[in-house]
């Protein structure tokens, strides 16, 4: 049995969602709302959590009955059947999360030319450092970033220490009695401005929803969760109401206040603490907006990858990298949005001046004309926050709807006053949305709009539980001679060495199966042999029409493994899929597998290619292996990076006995370049003995299998990384040594290494390194006439 072990406690959830809320929105907007209202932005903020506090209770129960990472989202698809509003919910939320992290950038980026940048290079474009940092941001989780739970309270606990410190500056230079009658003194009765800033203000809080996107890692999360968001919720008021207050005592004239908008509040600091305050607070506020867009980074990737696995966004984008464990392309999507939108509202279109001779103006009934190019970053807070707000209001619709349709359903929290409670917050989201800039609103509304069509055009495509069945599932077998049984082979199963068979012909299983074994014990005295067959089902047919196939298949699987007797332990399970390598692909990766083995593409080679690039771990294309002697072991020269790869298993395998030789092949008539074979020879001095074999012949794929030939054994080569550029031209080398193999009656293994998503742009970069980087080998009688003499050198080892 596999366990989740969950590690986030209270404390780090409630950091977690304090740090989150700790953002630009304070930083920039308690300016812009002081100036507008005075001290009302007290109750302007307040009702903005108020609001808040309404989803974060449907947010909150939840959270207590799907204890997953996914969020508004996950809590969407649980709950409606619907999958174009699952879909839209999505793609606001994504779009939500990648406006605030653009929003939290731009605005450091005010903060950055305002109070970093030297006036020599505020030539620059506005946003040029905001894109930089989204650049950067995508490319830390792109390869994979952990944050511990003590860095995570260390980090919230500067935040916090920076605001406390802005705040006693300012009840020190006014003395609180002085303080709080200014504050008193400076009241607005303009209603429409409270709700107008408590619109724009509903993005600072909006990071209550990164504690429940994290409920798969917190205890107790049923508990945990809503204690930690009314904890944050309710600690953040607190302490952007003390900010307002000392915005308010500002020794900066109110007029100053609004010319410097989103970077006032550094202004002000310089006014309570100096210099050295300003520059405490400035580092305050960049930190806070970078590790809060970080934040924001990982919860847009996040949806993008369970859209991804969800059939409603490109099937990549759920797809994890080999390397870094991370949903790459999904992660590579946002940060291009990110940036997208901050080169459009800052740099082309901002609110006024941009760079772009353009004039895009609309006129509406009710609102007047609209200068759409006309941006800047007030239309790209209202944006974020329609694309926050309406998936929200989804959310609280949600929770009526499950009552009623899961009305048995274990809830950890309850909301009280369910409908009434969640109905409020569905209005009250409607009212901000109405008070939001209209620009916002109508750019927000017109995207949203254009996915949808382009959703419903696509069709979408299946989800990948949907893509796959297990229709026999998996059945353990004991090896030869192994005294366990199928219950203790099965309890075993998760933390052995796992080699994944894919089967396409029951009559190869048995050969297959044992390959793997021989294989499986190189590295493990007790290795897991997974056996698979994919049916494949027709476009357009029920996947339960070819079900029995599916059963029949593994039927006869299990009988000839059984026949066989194959001296492993070992699964055999069928599935049915309307994608067969994908359907490879998945089950390797859910269930671990360190090596796949399966047949070298004799017709499908599109599946093999797709298991070759997509692959978590290492592919095995096996040819000819009827019956493979193993005790003798051919091995290229070679030099790429798969064949590089496959250099440990070899030393392996010369350690235990088998004979190595490594042929060196030197390509008569400029049919290809000569290979150096000191790398090789050098990654196999554990092995006790290596032969090589230094030939000439006609081309290199014709002297590897002539050689072998007569060595006796297997030939291993690794997969090469000139497949797409040759292909049409005269084959890669593999498939000249497995189409020469067949008439010699020479099994041979190509090995292929896990790339990742960065794999096939090595097919194209590869070629050239190695035309830049060859190196000449040593003497050798290349003009020789007698191609098939050899020149063994023995070395020990």
């Amino acid at each position: 049995m596999v366990e989740h072990r969950r590690t986030l406690d209270f404390k780090i959830a409630f950091a977690i969602g304090l740090g989150t809320m700790i953002a630009a929105g304070i930083f920039s907007l308690s300016g812009t709302a002081v100036a507008a209202i005075g001290s009302s932005a007290v109750v302007a903020f307040v009702l903005a959590a108020l609001v808040a506090g309404l989803t974060a209770a449907s947010y909150s129960e939840f959270a207590s009955i799907y204890a997953e990472n996914g969020g508004g989202y996950l809590f969407s698809t649980r709950t409606f059947e619907h999958e174009t509003l699952v879909y839209a919910v999505g793609a606001m939320l994504f779009l939500g999360y990648t406006g605030t992290t653009a929003f939290y950038l731009a605005t450091m980026d005010e903060w950055f030319f305002r109070f970093i940048i030297p006036e020599s290079l505020h030539g620059l474009p506005h946003g040029t450092t905001g894109v930089v940092a989204a650049v950067l941001l995508g490319t830390l989780n792109a390869r994979g970033t952990e944050e511990s739970g003590t860095f995570q309270l260390l980090v919230t606990g500067a935040k916090v220490a920076v605001l406390i410190a802005f705040v006693a500056g300012a009840f020190t230079f006014r003395g609180p009695t002085a303080a709080v009658d200014t504050f008193a003194a400076r009241f607005s009765a303009d209603a429409v401005g409270i709700v107008t800033i408590a619109a724009l203000a509903f993005i600072t809080f909006f990071g209550f929803s990164a504690i429940a996107a994290s409920a798969g890692e917190i205890i107790e999360p049923r508990k945990t969760v809503p204690r930690a968001i009314a904890a944050s919720i309710v600690t953040v008021t607190v302490l952007y109401a003390f900010v307002i207050v000392a915005m308010v005592n500002s020794p900066v004239p109110a007029e100053v206040i609004a010319q410097e908008g989103e970077t006032a509040m550094g202004r002000v600091a310089a006014g309570f603490l100096g210099p050295v305050g300003r520059s405490l607070i400035v580092a305050g506020a960049v930190f806070s907006m970078v590790s809060a867009s970080n934040a924001s980074v990982l919860a847009a990737s996040g949806i993008g990858s369970l859209m991804g696995r969800q059939g409603q966004a490109p099937r990549p984008f759920a797809r994890i990298h080999t390397r870094y464990g991370t949903p790459f392309w999904s992660v590579v999507a946002t940060t291009a949005t990110i940036v997208a939108m901050i080169v459009v509202f800052i740099g082309l279109f901002p609110a006024e001046g941009g760079l772009l001779p353009v004039d895009l103006t609309v006129s509406l009934p009710a609102l007047g004309p609209l200068t759409l190019t006309e941006l800047g970053l007030t239309t790209l807070t209202g944006f974020a926050t329609l694309n926050l707000l309406l998936p929200l209001s989804v959310v609280n619709a949600a929770l009526v709807y499950s009552r009623r349709r899961f009305p048995d359903l274990e809830r950890g929290f309850r909301v009280p006053g369910v409908p009434a409670v969640p109905i409020l917050g569905i209005l009250a989201n409607v009212a901000l949305i109405t008070n939001l800039p209209v620009k916002g609103v109508v750019v927000g509304l017109v995207l949203v709009l254009v996915l949808l069509v382009a959703y419903l055009v696509w069709g979408g495509a299946p989800g990948v539980e949907d893509l796959f069945e297990r229709v026999v599932p998996p059945s353990e077998h004991a090896g030869v001679g192994a005294p366990t049984g199928e219950s203790e082979a099965a309890e075993r199963g998760a933390d052995r060495h796992r080699i994944l068979v894919a089967v396409a012909r029951p009559e190869r299983a048995a050969q297959y199966a044992e390959l793997a074994a021989t294989l499986g014990r190189l590295r493990s005295d007790d290795p897991l042999v997974q056996v698979v067959n994919v049916t494949h089902i027709p476009d357009q047919t029920p996947w339960e029409t070819v079900e029995e196939t599916a059963r029949r298949r593994t039927e006869r699987i299990e009988s000839r493994l059984a026949e066989a007797g194959v001296d492993a332990d070992y699964t055999v399970e069928g599935h049915v899929c309307q994608d067969v390598a994908f359907d490879i692909v998945q089950t390797a990766r859910d269930d671990d597998a360190d090596l796949i083995l399966m047949g070298y593409p004799e017709e499908h080679t599109r599946i093999a290619e797709t298991v070759e690039y997509t692959a978590p771990c290492g592919v095995l294309f096996a040819s000819g292996v009827s019956d493979p002697d193993t005790s003798v072991v051919n091995i290229g020269a070679g030099g790429g990076p798969h064949h590089l790869d496959v250099l440990p298993l070899i030393e392996r395998m010369g350690q235990e006995g088998a004979e190595l030789h490594v042929i060196n092949v030197t390509p008569e008539g400029g049919q290809g370049r000569p290979e150096n074979a000191e790398t090789t020879i050098s990654r196999l001095t554990g092995a006790p003995s290596v032969q090589v074999q230094n030939v000439a012949a006609a081309s290199i794929a014709a002297g590897l299998v002539r050689t072998a030939s007569e060595n006796g054994g297997v030939l291993v080569i690794g997969a090469t990384r000139t497949r797409r550029l040759r292909r049409w031209v005269f084959g890669s080398t593999p498939d000249q040594v497995i189409e020469l193999a067949k008439s010699e009656d020479l099994p041979v293994l190509v090995y292929a290494s896990p790339r990742g998503v960065h794999g096939p742009i090595e097919d194209y970069i590869y070629p050239v390194y190695r035309a830049l980087t060859g190196r000449r080998r040593g003497p050798i009688d290349a003009g020789s006439d007698e191609s098939t003499a050899s020149t063994p050198e023995g070395r020990s080892g």
